[in-house]
């Protein structure tokens, strides 16, 4: 029996990963949190195999709890959910130690077969995925400016081209505006932008985030 964490901010989609998942009748789900404070009080009283993960949470997201999870030697294995296209992160995923990536608009026997792999120590990857890879491998030059720049400052470019403030934006991940506002020029200066205004539209051309 493959034990399950299953750790997304909304609620109606951890329902729907469990109820997906619990129909199978080799997992089980043991528990459900919607930050990483809670992730963290869960995993000291329970231990399961795999932990589906999404990557916009509050707080840490979903990319910080795999560089945390990485760094501590933990053994469990993490499938990464999102809705994020998967040409956005997941490959930032992988590298980050994530044993798959899948998307939330996706076939729900796409995740259970997901949970199946990655329990037994494999990476689970669609052809798009695959293709990336091989693609990133080839091509070592970068095609998009925005993929060279850091987790949280990518982080911080989609939250701030979706509409929300520095100040928003330092609550949600627990940072000070200041710090926020370093991770905003960062971006400005990687992307060659001025204000704003262009960062949203850059963002929007690139698809990270809806118009």
């Amino acid at each position: 029996m493959t034990r399950v964490i299953i750790c997304d901010d909304h609620a109606l989609i951890r329902r729907g990963i469990r109820d997906t998942l619990s129909d199978a009748p080799d997992i089980e789900v043991i528990g459900e949190v919607g930050d990483y404070g809670e992730l963290r009080s869960l995993l000291r009283t329970e231990t399961c195999d795999v932990l589906v993960l999404d990557i916009n949470m509050p707080g840490r997201s979903g990319l910080d709890v795999l560089h945390v999870l990485k760094d501590e030697g933990s053994t469990i294995k993490v499938l990464v959910v999102s809705m994020y296209p998967e040409d956005q992160y997941a490959i930032r995923a992988l590298k980050a130690g994530a044993y798959g990536y899948v998307n939330k608009g996706g076939d729900p026997a796409a995740l259970v077969q997901a949970v199946r792999t990655v329990a037994q120590g494999r990476k689970y990857v669609t052809p798009d995925i695959a293709q990336m890879l091989v693609e990133s491998l080839t091509t070592p030059d970068v095609a998009n400016a925005h993929e060279k720049l850091s987790d949280r400052e990518l982080q911080t470019l989609v939250m701030i081209a979706s509409g929300k403030r520095l100040s928003d934006i330092a609550t949600e991940l627990t940072l000070s505006p200041k710090t926020v506002s370093v991770y905003r020029a960062r971006v400005l200066e990687k992307l060659a932008l001025a204000n704003n205004a262009e960062l949203t539209v850059y963002a929007i051309r690139n698809g990270l985030v809806g118009e």
